[in-house]
């Protein structure tokens, strides 16, 4: 046989060879193919494993997926920075996205949000918060599933108000007499402190003082926010700081974390802040380790208790190239074992309702009991997709109405132009 044809066959079973490796290694490939998502969301506070050891449940029981873990600054204003620039630039280099509450109408309205309505049927929403809910809704259409849940509660020295024969306060009136009581018979100890800074804070603040009053910013689409119950009440803030002497000058330049270290040190009596202080408080060396309460926020006389909603929703890119793996994905992370896990190791409440009667939550976080009503009546900020812009215009009118630099009702006045000329022009 000449070298040629033994050439050719050689060549030819080479090829042979090559084909069939070819075919086993695509066949390998098809079976083994994992489909990667992006997850971006805020820098968790305390110990990220927990939400890492999560996804990696994930992931064994959908061995199909794989999710890469991109957190994003704690910041939320820089989160929402780079949402918009991203979002705005179409990228599909992340899949899902954790949105604050007050994101959802505007990224939705754009048009950078999947509509997840099929992933929560209508007979399933009611499981969940009604605050929430509403700032996932958008024309009613559902864009995001609610992960966890943050409002307003009031924190109080409950040794301090056992000694001199007071309950926590259902009014602003009693808070204010409560307060000017014993600060008058204890030494170095503040009435009332909140977070009165220019910024998002003080929104969220502001605004439980115009519910509790029977106020509101907008309504049916119209804006109403210089309203007389408004103005009562943004007036009462005032006069906390400048005539009843029971909230010191430094709420002015106070957010949270400045307001509960001086609770924290035994230096208040009252605070307004968000449950995520209750675990810091009770830690071992805590000056005031088992001497708190929480309670609902105050209300004026006739009217009802309301805190601001807070919290992180779940959202899917809606040029995401892998929608299905995102959603299976969202809706494991908010599924009711898993938002049970989060409430025990990282302290975020859950947003379905049934887990506050959850044997082993309420025996790792008995005070969790108390914060269902909170929940339950919490309210969104005004729900809008030019809320981004609302804010700035109000943050700055609210900060010089408290300080004293404005009249209450020129400030609203200000505030209500603002708003209608940002309903004009950018809802022509």
């Amino acid at each position: 046989m000449s070298m040629s044809i033994l050439s050719k066959i050689f060549l030819g079973f080479l090829s042979l060879v090559f084909i069939i490796s070819g075919c086993k290694d695509g066949v390998s490939e098809k079976k083994d193919e994992v489909t990667t998502i992006v997850f971006k969301h805020g820098k968790i506070a305390g110990e990220p494993r927990a939400l890492l050891d999560i996804i990696a449940e994930f992931e064994q029981q959908n061995p199909d997926i794989k999710v890469k873990d991109e957190p994003l600054p704690a910041s939320t204003d820089e989160q929402h920075q780079f949402y918009v620039i991203n979002l705005a630039g179409k990228t599909t280099d992340f899949d899902v996205l954790s949105m604050d509450v007050i994101w959802v109408p505007e990224f939705a309205r754009a048009g950078w949000l999947k509509d997840v309505s099929s992933a929560l049927p209508e007979e399933q929403r009611i499981e969940f918060f009604k605050g929430p809910m509403d700032a996932v809704t958008y024309n009613e259409k559902v864009y995001a599933i609610p992960w966890y849940i943050d409002a307003g509660v009031l924190y109080y020295r409950k040794d301090l108000l056992n000694k001199y024969g007071f309950y926590p306060p259902e009014t602003w009136d009693e808070l204010v007499t409560i307060s000017r009581t014993i600060t008058l018979k204890e030494k170095d100890l503040y009435g009332f402190i909140w977070q009165g800074k220019q910024y998002e804070g003080l929104v969220c603040n502001v605004l439980e003082y115009f519910w509790s009053n029977g106020g509101d910013v907008l309504k049916n689409g119209n804006v109403i926010i210089e309203s007389p119950e408004n103005i009562e009440a943004l007036t009462f803030m005032k006069n906390l700081i400048t005539a009843y002497n029971v909230t010191p000058e430094l709420v002015l330049t106070s957010i949270e974390e400045s307001t509960r270290h001086i609770f924290g040190n035994g230096k208040a009596l009252f605070m307004r802040n968000w449950p995520y202080a209750w675990n810091v408080f009770n830690k071992e060396g805590s000056p005031v380790r088992g001497k708190v309460g929480v309670s609902v926020l105050p209300f004026f006389k006739g009217h009802k208790a309301a805190s601001t909603l807070g919290g992180w929703q779940l959202g899917i890119n809606k040029i995401s190239k892998h929608p299905e793996a995102a959603e299976k994905f969202i809706t494991y992370l908010t599924s009711p074992p898993v938002q049970k896990k989060l409430a025990i190791t990282i302290g975020y409440k859950p947003t379905r309702k049934s887990l506050y009667k959850d044997e082993d939550l309420l025996r790792e976080q008995p005070f969790i009991v108390g914060l269902y009503n909170v929940f339950l009546h919490a309210k969104p900020r005004p729900v809008s997709p030019y809320y981004m812009a609302m804010t700035q215009v109000m943050q700055p009118e609210f900060s010089a109405a408290i300080s004293g630099k404005k009249a209450p009702e020129q400030a609203l006045r200000t505030i209500q132009r603002g708003f209608e000329k940002i309903l004009k022009d950018l809802n022509p």
